[in-house]
């Protein structure tokens, strides 16, 4: 029976989970993670990152995760439950819009790799650049206005990318560092992400970039998944040269290199192209029809599906190449937990009293809405922080929760409504949020769907597995992604379900909620 090896580089660990998929079983066989901060404290990081004196600038050092690789794939190997033997396919993904800087001399030392030496001491010299931005990174603001400027406003760089030129995103980065190191970066011969870089060193060569993760650099046409020549002019001289082609997310990139195979023992498994960790996370959810939603409630509050064609304004929103085919839309609200534990710690609730805040009022809170604000927001674009109420008493406690949840809710249906071309079918919901259900009853209400809580929560390196299995079984025989993801992303929980009777108090209240939004965002003094 084979079985299939996915990664996750993501900011704070690199993890492993291993598939084993015949006619009969399917099932994960194993997980790791290993975490930057105390499996490698040599490195120096906190929650996997560096930060510096200017709090805008947040880093990792990229020769963490090279040994970080040669750790991980070590204890694979030697994993008395793991027949390395029967890997037969190793996909991967990583955190979005992270770069890695190469020197010339990359290439023939990862080419050259001696099986008899440790992965780190034989590459800490190919970097051109010690330091790489990762997407915590908010220091590009004027490279960001300066791409906008180049290609026609903010809108027309999202119509042409996917996405507005956002701070953390790959295009600025690079632009930035060759503005303000032009040495460096000449001195600079291959660019590649966090995802194409670790592909690499598995490869043994250099690898591709997939269009799921090319996408959040603001330097691919989102439509022809191309490098885009106006908006590679607009970031940096010489750019195309430094960069990776783009290779369709299925295709085979070769075999797992000679280094792997003579260390550790490991077979000459099928390399398929490594994707950021958002498009990952689709398939590890099991969102592989049109329709299909997910809800990730953490720091920020997301919502995800994959679509079949690009918006035509993407607006504030992401647009991502998806795994599967088509593409990811990505909808962000900063305002996600940092809202919710504001409230919660306003009125002095702990997250038990907050539950039960939200079972004692009644769905659609008698009209009132809660724009929430916190912090600026990203979607939609609100500079001012500040909570704004619209008929909820300050000291209605229970009140502003239920405010609160249902302004969350409908905030993410509006503007994913405005962008989707089809109905929500059935969401999954992530996050630490997620497992409270009376949240996920407001949830379901609102979009009008039965919610289910994720079968994994490793959905990213889960994701990774299953499309190693998808791109080995297509070698043989086409297999659909419904089947693909059979088994491992089916609802391990009772779903919520929509009342309709909610939710069709719901459908009002969402009109009015965004005629405040937009009134608000329009700076109205008086909602």
């Amino acid at each position: 029976m084979s079985l299939y090896l996915g990664f996750d580089s993501s900011t704070q660990s690199l993890t492993a989970t291993v598939i084993e998929v015949s006619t009969k079983v399917r099932r994960v066989v194993y997980q790791h993670a290993l975490v930057f901060d105390t499996d490698l404290p040599q490195y120096q990081t906190t929650n996997g990152v560096r930060r510096h004196e200017d709090p805008l600038v947040v880093t990792s050092p990229p020769l963490m995760w090279v040994e970080a690789l040669d750790t991980m794939m070590r204890t694979v190997a030697t994993h008395r439950e793991i027949d390395i033997s029967r890997i037969v396919a190793i996909a991967g993904c990583a955190q979005q819009h992270g770069t890695v800087y190469l020197h010339a001399s990359a290439a023939r030392a990862i080419e050259g790799l001696d099986p008899s030496r440790g992965l780190a001491d034989q590459l800490r010299t190919i970097f051109s650049r010690q330091e790489s931005p990762v997407w915590m990174d908010e220091s590009t603001g004027r490279q960001c206005a300066a791409i906008a400027a180049a290609l026609g406003g903010d809108d027309a760089v999202a119509r042409l990318t996917g996405s507005r030129p956002f701070a953390r995103f790959a295009g600025p980065q690079i632009r930035k560092f060759a503005e303000d190191e032009p040495a460096d970066y000449a001195a600079t011969d291959r660019i590649h992400l966090v995802s194409s870089f670790m592909a690499s060193l598995l490869l043994g060569a250099e690898a591709p970039i997939d269009p799921g993760d090319g996408a959040g650099m603001n330097l691919m046409d989102i439509r022809t998944l191309r490098w885009n020549r106006r908006a590679l002019d607009a970031t940096a001289p010489d750019l195309e040269d430094r960069l990776p082609p783009i290779r369709e997310p299925k295709d085979s990139i070769g075999v797992l290199g000679r280094y792997w195979q003579q260390r550790y023992g490991f077979p000459a498994a099928l390399l398929i192209p490594w994707t950021g960790d958002n498009p990952s996370s689709l398939i590890g959810a099991g969102l592989v029809d049109e329709g299909d939603v997910g809800i990730s409630l953490g720091t920020s509050d997301t919502v995800f599906g994959p679509v079949a064609r690009p918006p035509e304004n993407p607006g504030g929103a992401n647009v991502f190449g998806s795994p599967a085919g088509g593409y990811m839309l990505l909808v962000c609200f900063r305002n996600g937990s940092l809202a919710r534990e504001h409230i919660r710690d306003q009125y002095r609730m702990d997250w038990s009293a907050f539950s039960r805040a939200l079972a004692s009022t009644p769905p659609a809170n008698r009209g009132a809405i809660m724009l929430p604000w916190v912090e600026a927001e990203i979607t939609p674009t609100v500079i001012n922080a500040g909570v704004r109420r619209l008929g909820v008493p300050v000291d209605d406690g229970p009140g502003n929760v239920r405010a609160l949840v249902e302004g969350q809710m409908m905030a993410m249906a509006n503007h994913w409504a405005e962008l989707a071309t089809r109905p929500v079918g059935r969401i999954r919901a992530t996050g630490g949020a997620s497992q409270n259900r009376e949240i996920l009853h407001v949830m379901a209400d609102v979009f009008g769907a039965d919610v289910y809580p994720a079968a994994s929560t490793n959905g990213a390196s889960l994701g990774a597995a299953l499309r190693a299995y998808q791109a080995h079984q297509s070698l043989t025989a086409p297999v659909s992604w419904p089947d693909v993801v059979a088994g491992f992303t089916d609802e391990v929980a009772s779903p919520i379900r929509a009342n309709p009777q909610n939710v069709e108090a719901y459908e009002k209240l969402r009109k009015r909620y965004a005629d405040a939004e937009r009134r608000a965002v329009l700076g109205s003094a008086q909602l």
